[in-house]
């Protein structure tokens, strides 16, 4: 856990008690600050009395409190304790800005922010691979793997790589990164914003808390990133602005969990952090050619017969589903569950990469009658059976790939649920190669 002495006697009120919130109430405590704390449900209640008071911050007084630590999940722009820690004169913060707060204190270390619209998890696993295979300390949090501030510092020299939703910057005021990347961006989360202008305002703040000699990192797939960097290195040292281009990069066939346009462009981010941090070509390619990638996020299962099998359960709409189709040049696609669309307009540029579909769950039959214009489709309303179904057909050089376009609720509790299902259908196929 992150101990620090800048919260030594500091007042912070927490309101949410999972898993970020604890973190940081426990984090908080154990430095010598003093905290009120709340959360909805008892249990979570009852699991800081020990070292809280246990009150709601929307009901006293935050006069005089250095901070009302809230999760990436309120939406400041609606929900009451905005209104009411800005009565009061107090900043509502997350746990990204208490580490932020924190780093003065820490050993001497660097910090790499990633934030974009698609592939933020994928950059920040990757960078990290790439980190711990240069044999450099580093740990990976923010919207990925455990709370920062329950983890333990790093030594000197060490590399704390954060995958930054718009929500997280929106709660931080003083993270100054020594390398911030921005992938790319589209519109989304636009309940949370006053229009797309406001979110993509939201992303840009994290180069705005840089300091001037600090690196910033933009992709190159879509204008409304280009804007930002456009602006940004109009007012910064152009050595320290950069470019992601995907269009000079080779070797990505090298690159097993690293296929398609949009992993390509994870890889250019990638790239230009490795250049900021002082990590040679060797070591980010070697790193690169043993990436495995995250699970469930077009996972390389294994092979079958000289057929690939890729497990992408986690994209549960259209636009998820649109760069897996791109990845690969013969797909035997699995797809359906529960639609959050009446159409697959996204995929249709892909649809060319696409040699049958099966359809399952909920949404197999409005699918079924959605592709049959554009390829071949067999409804299979079970997984298992399309797994089986389309292995049996499939070709040595072809892909199976489970992307459902969809969410799983109709079969599965999760998306997790759903992944693991495929990889338990491939291996009950006999002798594939897993990994």
């Amino acid at each position: 856990m992150i101990i620090s002495p800048a919260f030594a006697d500091r007042k912070f009120a927490i309101l949410g008690l999972a898993r970020s919130g604890l973190a940081a109430a426990q984090a908080l405590a154990a430095s010598g600050a003093q905290i009120t704390a709340w959360d909805s449900q008892e249990d979570a209640r009852n699991a800081a009395a020990d070292i809280a008071t246990i009150a709601d911050p929307l009901e006293i007084d935050l006069s005089g409190f250095d901070g009302v630590v809230v999760s990436p999940g309120v939406p400041l722009i609606s929900h009451p304790i905005a209104r009411k820690a800005y009565a009061d004169g107090v900043p509502v913060i997350g746990d990204i800005e208490l580490f932020a707060m924190a780093r003065p204190t820490l050993p001497a270390h660097k910090v790499v922010g990633i934030t974009g619209t698609n592939g933020k998890s994928t950059t920040t696993a990757l960078v990290h691979h790439m980190i711990k295979s240069a044999a450099r300390p580093v740990r990976m949090a923010g919207n990925i793997g455990l709370p920062i501030l329950s983890q333990k510092p790093l030594p000197a020299g060490g590399v704390y790589v954060l995958e930054l939703s718009s929500y997280q910057i929106d709660l931080t005021r003083s993270l100054d990164c020594d390398v911030a990347a921005l992938i790319n961006l589209s519109p989304d989360h636009l309940d949370r914003y006053h229009g797309y202008e406001g979110y993509m305002a939201s992303k840009a703040r994290l180069f705005a808390m840089q300091s001037e000699k600090h690196h910033s990192i933009f992709g190159d797939s879509d204008d409304d990133t280009r804007s930002i960097y456009l602006k940004h290195a109009a007012q910064k040292d152009k050595a320290f602005c950069h470019l992601a281009s995907t269009g000079d990069i080779k070797g990505q066939a090298d690159w097993p969990s690293l296929q398609g346009p949009h992993n390509l462009e994870n890889a250019a981010i990638a790239i230009e952090v490795a250049k900021a941090l002082g990590i040679n070509e060797t070591q980010w390619r070697r790193s690169f050619a043993a990436f495995r990638g995250l699970e469930h996020r077009m996972e390389i299962v294994g092979e079958h017969d000289g057929v690939l099998f890729v497990n992408d359960s986690k994209a549960t709409n259209a636009a998820s589903t649109a760069p897996a189709l791109a990845a690969y040049p013969r797909i035997r696609w699995i797809l359906g569950g529960v639609p959050k669309s009446d159409n697959l307009d996204e995929c249709a540029p892909n649809f060319g990469n696409v040699v049958k579909a099966y359809t399952i769950g909920e949404a197999g039959g409005d699918f079924e009658r959605l592709l049959q214009p554009h390829m071949p489709v067999e409804s299979c309303e079970m997984l298992v059976t399309a797994v089986a179904k389309a292995a049996s057909e499939a070709q040595p050089g072809e892909v199976v790939m489970l992307s459902p376009a969809c969410a799983s609720f109709d079969q599965f509790k999760d998306f997790e649920a759903r992944g693991n299902a495929f990889k338990a259908a491939f291996a009950s196929l006999g002798s594939g190669t897993g990994r």
